[in-house]
């Protein structure tokens, strides 16, 4: 981790009010690799320039995702907005640069997580997407999820959340606990552009990733 990189994680702890951390609590690396059940890539070729809801004619790419194929910790998020339209990639906005921040707050850089959305095309006027919209994407979401076999799926937000646990529940209700969906353990949290909004929220966040590390923790063991 360069200058830059600790300098961002420290302003990180600074928002939430965080003065010290103890010298054990961080996450090792990801360690074995594991072969996906179907790779990343056949999944991404199945999508092709997809046409299957109405968001395809005003795309400018899809944004499908991107991480460590074996990764143990899994973020999805709702859909992309302007900047993820714009490169193709997740999180690559003020949101993502906070993201990148709350992932480094446990000791993991992007490249060990797998990041990506439930929608693949940016909505119009990032708009909350419409049912027969997740219907085309949550096919792909899911094929995903099981070619990585994370232990572990951080719901970013309300939208993310209902949708991996396919339940109706506000984010107030369904954050700081696990769920076990197919032998993956799933948490929720507030989205990162919610807490640009409400940087109140952040102190939350913390104690939901504390609960992430404390859970690689077990799981590894």
């Amino acid at each position: 981790m360069n200058s830059d990189e600790i300098a961002a994680q420290l302003e990180f702890f600074r928002d939430i009010g965080v003065d010290s951390l103890a010298v054990g609590a961080v996450c090792d690396r990801p360690g074995a690799h594991r072969a996906p059940l179907q790779d990343l890539e056949d999944i991404r070729a199945d999508i092709g320039d997809c046409q299957r809801c109405k968001l395809a004619p005003a795309r400018t790419h899809i944004v499908f995702g991107s991480g460590n194929p074996n990764a143990e910790l899994v973020f999805v998020g709702e859909a992309p907005g302007y900047d993820e339209d714009q490169q193709g990639l997740p999180f690559v906005g003020r949101a993502g640069q906070l993201l990148t921040k709350i992932i480094e707050s446990i000791n993991l850089k992007r490249e060990d997580v797998y990041i990506c959305n439930v929608l693949k095309c940016r909505p119009p006027e990032n708009r909350n997407p419409e049912p027969d919209e997740v219907a085309a994407c949550n096919p792909f979401l899911r094929r995903q999820l099981a070619s990585i076999r994370p232990k572990i799926v951080c719901c970013l937000g309300t939208f993310a959340a209902q949708t991996v646990l396919q339940t109706a529940s506000s984010i107030s209700k369904l954050r700081g606990k696990f769920f076990d969906m197919d032998g993956i353990r799933v948490i929720a949290t507030f989205h990162p552009a919610y807490l640009l909004r409400s940087p109140d929220k952040k102190r939350e966040v913390w104690e939901d990733m504390k609960q992430i590390r404390a859970e690689l923790f077990r799981l590894r063991s």
